[in-house]
């Protein structure tokens, strides 16, 4: 077995970061770092870049000598491309799940229930009483059936809506089947309600494309927590215009959106600036992720949520 480390250094980007992090342990030595510029030592062990910095702050980790990136998001696209060699890298996941799922059903409550419409007729003053869908004995359809997919499914539940889920592989649980893509086609048919919750790869590109679309049953509502590349925009666009389905999207791409665009405009799109983890919850569940993976890494144990190795 590997003696325990005595000496460790970890970076965090933000003073209120270091301070929810509590006191540090003996022998742990933390530091801010906003990436900005060049590292404040030539080894850090435990490097927290920023939360939404980019990609770009994470080339100034060449040359540093660290044991482990520990990220602020759940997604990796890209990052690989941009890692220097010899880097471990650990995704967020344990921090984002509740608050994305909560965002997930505002969504899905507010589309459905008109709020965007109820809105608009308020700020001229006029009384728009109107019969709308409800969630409670809709077929909701989970697209991604990982710990974003499984919070918003126990979220669902107690809303009396039937949950229908689609991951990478098909299993069984205490709930019954989840199926794979290849029922995506038959699945998307009978759902009043579709969330998109998978990971942006080369394998879900694009996935939300015209096919999927039309696949929909008409007055659907397509929701996005995802990424937006994930969905064709100019497929969007069309099936919105022509008011086939609804649209609830935290994520677009491009992102942001540019000024003028048709998906600002639409009445039966909804659009939220990406803040699926942009909440109070964000902070101490980093936190205690973060002093997580310092205990490992003393222990030298392997550290969790590790999603690549360059």
């Amino acid at each position: 077995m590997l003696a325990a480390v005595t000496n460790l250094v970890v970076s965090v980007p933000d003073r209120d970061l270091r301070a929810a992090l509590g006191v540090p342990p003996v022998g742990v030595d933390l530091l801010e770092w906003t990436m900005a510029g060049a590292a404040p030592r030539n080894q850090i062990d435990l490097v927290v870049p920023p939360y939404g910095g980019g990609l770009a702050s994470l080339g100034r980790l060449a040359g540093l000598s660290t044991r482990l990136v520990q990220s602020q998001a759940i997604g990796y696209d890209g990052v690989a491309a941009v890692l220097p060699p010899g880097v471990v890298y650990a995704n967020a996941a344990s921090v984002h799940e509740a608050s994305t799922s909560e965002l997930a059903m505002t969504l899905i409550l507010s589309s459905l229930r008109g709020l965007p419409e109820f809105v608009r007729a308020a700020s001229v003053g006029r009384w728009a009483y109107e019969f709308r869908p409800s969630l409670a004995d809709r077929t909701v359809l989970i697209v991604g059936y990982g710990g974003v997919g499984r919070a918003l499914e126990a979220r669902l539940i107690p809303f009396e809506a039937r949950v229908l889920r689609v991951a990478r592989h098909a299993r069984t649980d205490e709930r019954g089947d989840i199926f794979d893509l290849s029922a995506l086609a038959e699945l998307l048919g009978q759902s009043d309600v579709v969330v998109i919750c998978v990971p942006l790869n080369d394998s879900t590109r694009q996935m939300v494309n015209d096919s999927f679309l039309s696949r929909m049953p008409k007055g659907a509502l397509l929701v996005n927590v995802s990424r937006g590349a994930v969905a064709d925009t100019d497929a969007l666009v069309s099936h919105a215009r022509t008011g086939r389905v609804r649209l609830a999207l935290d994520v677009t791409d491009p992102e942001p959106l540019p000024a003028g665009h048709p998906l600002w405009t639409m009445p039966n799109v909804l659009i939220t600036p990406h803040v699926g983890g942009a909440t109070s919850a964000m902070r101490p569940r980093m936190a205690k992720l973060i002093n997580a993976q310092i205990a490992r890494l003393r222990e030298n144990e392997e550290p969790l949520n590790v999603v690549l190795r360059t």
